[in-house]
């Protein structure tokens, strides 16, 4: 598969450019999805840490 290699037990992915050439995509192994029980359209919240380099994808907070 295009944009997937392992290297030892990590799964490595690529950041790929849409077709529209302004956003990125990136994708999530659906292991990963099963275990956090996300579902198509879900909608998810992501927080950038810009010191540390990192990105966290969490779940979208409901309203009260």
């Amino acid at each position: 598969m295009a944009g997937r290699r392992r290297v030892g037990k990590e799964l490595v992915r690529s950041l790929v450019k849409t077709s529209g050439g302004t956003s990125y995509a990136l994708t999530i192994p659906i292991e990963i999805v099963r275990k956090f029980d996300w579902m198509k359209r879900q909608k998810l919240q992501l927080s950038v840490d810009e010191k540390k380099k990192r990105i966290t994808i969490s779940d979208w907070p409901r309203k009260k």
